[in-house]
C-alpha cells in the first residue's frame, strides 16, 4: 500500500512539474511562438479532447464539431462615417460588401455593416477579411455567449484580404487551425458565420475544389459596366506583378451575406479556411463559396502580430495562365503553366536567369496548371527563401533556384473617433516595438517602428510614412502597444501630439486635433 502511495506521489509531483514547466515555456515564449504553436499549448494545458467526426452509427457527424466551432465564430458589426460614406468604403468593400457585409443604411446617422470572425487565441485576436474591417469608424464584435467588446486593427493584407483585429479578453473559446493542404475535394466541410444577422449559423456541404483563382482580389482597376456572375463589377486589370494572392478552397455550404471572415472547418472542427467570397447573379447564395486556406492564413497573421505587416517574397515576375486561346494568341502550342510577360530587373527571377517568354511548368516539384499553384507557395514565404521553378524555354525544360526579394508591402485600412480602440483604428497604422540595431541607429532608448500606415487613417493625411519611429504620444514615452493604448486614452481637449523621427532620422512632431 506504501509503495503504491508513493508511486501515485511521485505521478503526481511529475505531472504537476511538467505542467509547471510547460507553462513556464508558454509565458516566456509566448511573444515569439505562432499562433500554430500557442494554440497547441492551450489544447495541450487545457487536455482538451479531440473531435470525433463519427457517430456511433458509423456515419459522419456534425454535432459535436459544430458545438466545437461555434463558441469561437464571432459577430462583427463596423461603422462608417457618416460624412461620405460612400468614399469611405473602398473598392474591395463595395465589391464584396454586399455580398457578405450586411449592408444597412439608414436615412441619417453612420454607415453600418457586418460580417463574421473567428477567435484564433485566448487572449482576444481574431482572423477576418480585410474587407469586412478596411476604413471601418467603430468595429465591435460581439461573441457566441453575447458579450459585447470594441476591437482595434491589428494589421491588413489586402493582397490575400486578410485583417488581424484584437479585443480585449482573456480564457476566450477558440477555434482549432487545422491543416488546409490535407483537403480534399470531395470531403464535408461546415460554414459558421452570421448570415442575415442570424448569429451562429451552420451549414453543410462538401469541398468542391481548390486552388481557385476567381480575380476578385485587387481587381478594382479600370472597371467597365459589364456583371459577372461574382457579385461585383468585371474589370479590366492594369499589368502588375501578380501581387494579389489566391488560391480559394471552393464548397457549396450555403454561404450569404454576413458570412465574410466566419469559418470553413472539417467534421473534427478544424479550421481549414477563412469565408471570403461568392459566384452569385443574385448576391446570395447560389452554390459556390469560396474560402481562403488557413495555411497561407496562418503565415499572414504571424506577420501581422509579430511585424505589424506582412513580410513577403516576390519572384520577380508578371505572368499570364495558359490556355488554349492565349496559346494561339501567343503562337505556342503549350496550353498550361505561366506564361513570363516580364521580368523585374534586380528581381529574383532575373538574377536566376529567368527570361521573357518563358513558361513556368513546376514550383518545388509540383506541377504548375495555373496561377494559384504559384502564388499560394509563395505567399507562406518570406524575403530571402528559394522557391525551385521548373521552365520550358522553347522545347528545352530548365531549372532554376530563385532568391525571394523583399517588395515594399501594398496596405490598407481602418479609419474613427471617441474609444481608445476607434482611436487606434482611426490613427490607420501598425506598429511593432523598437529593436536594438533600430534604437542604436535613432539614438533612443524605445519606441515603436511605423509598419504599416493604412490608406484613409492619420497617419496616412499627416503624411507620417512607414519606417517612422514614435517615442512619445502627448509627451508620453512608447515602447509598446500598451504604451500607445495608455496615451490615447488619456488625450486631453481632443489633440494627439505625436513625437519621434523620420525614416531618415530627422525629428518628427505632428499635432492633430481629433474631431
Amino acid at each position: 500500500m506504501k509503495k503504491f502511495g508513493l508511486t501515485l506521489l511521485t505521478a503526481f509531483v511529475g505531472g504537476a512539474m511538467a505542467l509547471g514547466a510547460y507553462k513556464l515555456v508558454e509565458n516566456q515564449y509566448a511573444g515569439n511562438m505562432s499562433f500554430e504553436d500557442k494554440q497547441k499549448v492551450y489544447f495541450t494545458s487545457n487536455h482538451l479532447p479531440p473531435t470525433n467526426a463519427m457517430s456511433a452509427s458509423g456515419e459522419t457527424d456534425f454535432e459535436q464539431a459544430a458545438a466545437a466551432v461555434t463558441p469561437g465564430v464571432v459577430y462583427i458589426r463596423t461603422t462608417y462615417s457618416s460624412q461620405g460614406a460612400d468614399d469611405q468604403q473602398s473598392q474591395l468593400q463595395q465589391m464584396f460588401g454586399q455580398m457578405f457585409g450586411q449592408q444597412m443604411r439608414p436615412q441619417q446617422g453612420p454607415e453600418m455593416a457586418s460580417g463574421s470572425g473567428v477567435i484564433i487565441s485566448p487572449d482576444g485576436y481574431i482572423v477576418t477579411n480585410n474587407h469586412v474591417v478596411d476604413k471601418a469608424v467603430k468595429i465591435e464584435v460581439v461573441t457566441n455567449d453575447h458579450r459585447d467588446f470594441k476591437a482595434k486593427v491589428i494589421g491588413t493584407d489586402p493582397n490575400t484580404d486578410l485583417a488581424l483585429i484584437k479585443i480585449e479578453g482573456h480564457d476566450l473559446p477558440i477555434v482549432k487551425l487545422g491543416n488546409s493542404d490535407n483537403v480534399k475535394v470531395g470531403q464535408w466541410v461546415l460554414a459558421v458565420g452570421n448570415p442575415f444577422k442570424l448569429t451562429s449559423t451552420v451549414t453543410a456541404g462538401i469541398v468542391s475544389a481548390k486552388g481557385r483563382n476567381i480575380g476578385i482580389i485587387g481587381s478594382e482597376d479600370n472597371q467597365d459596366e459589364n456583371q459577372n456572375p461574382f457579385g461585383r463589377t468585371q474589370y479590366q486589370q492594369k499589368p502588375r506583378l501578380n501581387q494579389a494572392i489566391e488560391s480559394f478552397i471552393q464548397t457549396d455550404a450555403a454561404i450569404n451575406p454576413g458570412n465574410s471572415g466566419g469559418a470553413l472547418v472539417n467534421t473534427n472542427g478544424e479550421l481549414i479556411g477563412i469565408n471570403s467570397a461568392i459566384a452569385s447573379h443574385t448576391g446570395s447564395y447560389e452554390g459556390y463559396g469560396f474560402a481562403i486556406p488557413i495555411n497561407l492564413a496562418k503565415k499572414v497573421l504571424d506577420d501581422i502580430e509579430k511585424y505589424g505587416a506582412v513580410k513577403r517574397g516576390y519572384v520577380g515576375i508578371s505572368f499570364t495562365e495558359l490556355d488554349e486561346d492565349v496559346a494561339n494568341q501567343l503562337h505556342i502550342d503549350k496550353t498550361a503553366g505561366l506564361y513570363v510577360k516580364d521580368v523585374v530587373a534586380g528581381g529574383g527571377a532575373a538574377q536566376a536567369g529567368i527570361q521573357t517568354g518563358d513558361i513556368i511548368t513546376g514550383v518545388n516539384g509540383n506541377k504548375v496548371y495555373e496561377s494559384s499553384d504559384l502564388q499560394e507557395t509563395v505567399g507562406r514565404l518570406e524575403p530571402g527563401d528559394k522557391v525551385h521553378l521548373t521552365v520550358l524555354r522553347g522545347s528545352d525544360e530548365k531549372n532554376f533556384t530563385v532568391t525571394l526579394k523583399a517588395n515594399k508591402p501594398e496596405v490598407e485600412t481602418a479609419a474613427v473617433p471617441k474609444s481608445t480602440e476607434e482611436l487606434f483604428n482611426r490613427i490607420g497604422a501598425s506598429f511593432m516595438p523598437l529593436n536594438a540595431e533600430q534604437k542604436a541607429k535613432f539614438h533612443v532608448n524605445a519606441g515603436v517602428l511605423v509598419t504599416q500606415v493604412r490608406e484613409g487613417g492619420l497617419f496616412d493625411y499627416t503624411e507620417v510614412p512607414v519606417g517612422s519611429v514614435i517615442t512619445q504620444i502627448n509627451k508620453e514615452p512608447i515602447a509598446s502597444i500598451n504604451d500607445m493604448d495608455r496615451a490615447l486614452s488619456n488625450l486631453k481637449h481632443g489633440v494627439l501630439t505625436i513625437s519621434g523621427y523620420y525614416p531618415d532620422g530627422t525629428r518628427l512632431r505632428s499635432t492633430i486635433e481629433i474631431q
